[in-house]
């Protein structure tokens, strides 16, 4: 029964990424945990290979439109890449814990909902074909943008590495602003840039553990096959009210993974307040005379 309702969800994630362009994927990890019974360790690299895969697919039609900036995608792409490899092989050290990932993913996905709430009250849909145009971002003035684009690809790219979230809700904004390129082409280019921080995310976890991959590939296809419903379904239904929507589902998986995780938390917190306790100035005052 929870192989039948995970490979449900599998085909929901896609359907939401037909729908939506992105952020659907962070469902995986939360599905491939909590319902799958995967470690967090070995459903992160997973998710990898299914963001990744689904992305792929999913830049092919924007491919066909002319809607990949290639050079773009090469100057952010490379950064991204470095930074998924980076955080693949720092997420493989002893002292990075399962529990540690799954609150840094939570932590995520509490900003992927606020952002995608957030553009969702503040864009302004025109009547073009599917309103993606509609999206406004303002475009402040930047001598080194392209700078900054890599800076930010990094650490894009780390966190993808360490928590397998695609990085969407941080890609498309950035290329927009920063890569000074249309919605359409930040879209169509975050999709393939997404499939190539997969691949160097999935070098970084390969020989340090060992993956299901029957379940990887069946939960992969279902989700790819959600994908091409959900872009049949984009033409019906307005993606505005959908991202809030979805934003707030968001909020709520984010909320279940932190309560999850709520006892490893409150002992990360402690361990940080309580580490190094407030010395008295007496004990002050000795240390600097005997010194």
């Amino acid at each position: 029964m929870l192989w039948l309702i995970g490979h449900f969800f599998a085909i929901c994630i896609g359907v939401s990424l037909g729908l939506l362009g992105g952020g659907g994927s962070v469902l995986a990890l939360p599905v491939l945990v909590y319902v799958m019974g995967v470690s967090p360790k070995p459903a992160i690299a997973m998710t990898l290979i299914i963001v990744g895969t689904v992305s792929l697919l999913g830049s092919i039609p924007h491919a066909r439109r002319g809607n990949l900036n290639l050079k773009t995608v090469g100057i952010f792409g490379t950064s991204t890449m470095l930074g998924t490899y980076l955080g693949a092989r720092i997420a493989t050290l002893p002292f990075v814990t399962s529990a540690f990932q799954m609150i840094l993913f939570g932590l995520s996905m509490l900003i992927a909902a606020a952002l995608m709430i957030y553009r969702s009250v503040k864009a302004s849909p025109k009547p073009d074909e599917d309103g993606i145009d509609g999206t406004q971002y303002i475009k402040p003035a930047c001598k080194y943008c392209w700078l900054w684009l890599m800076t930010e690809g990094i650490a894009v790219g780390v966190l993808t590495g360490l928590v397998g979230v695609g990085g969407g809700f941080a890609i498309v904004p950035a290329l927009v602003l920063l890569g000074n390129i249309p919605m359409r082409q930040a879209i169509g280019s975050s999709l393939l840039i997404i499939a190539c921080n997969s691949i160097a995310g999935l070098v970084g976890y390969l020989g340090h553990i060992s993956l299901d991959w029957t379940l990887t590939v069946s939960f992969t296809f279902l989700a790819g096959c959600g994908t091409v419903i959900g872009a049949y379904l984009a033409q019906f239904v307005p993606t505005q009210h959908l991202q809030k929507s979805f934003g707030y589902f968001l909020l709520a998986v984010a909320a279940f993974v932190l309560v999850q995780n709520r006892d490893s938390l409150q002992g990360l917190w402690k361990s940080s307040a309580y580490q190094q306790p407030n010395k008295g100035v007496a004990a002050v005052c000795n240390e600097v005379s005997d010194t």
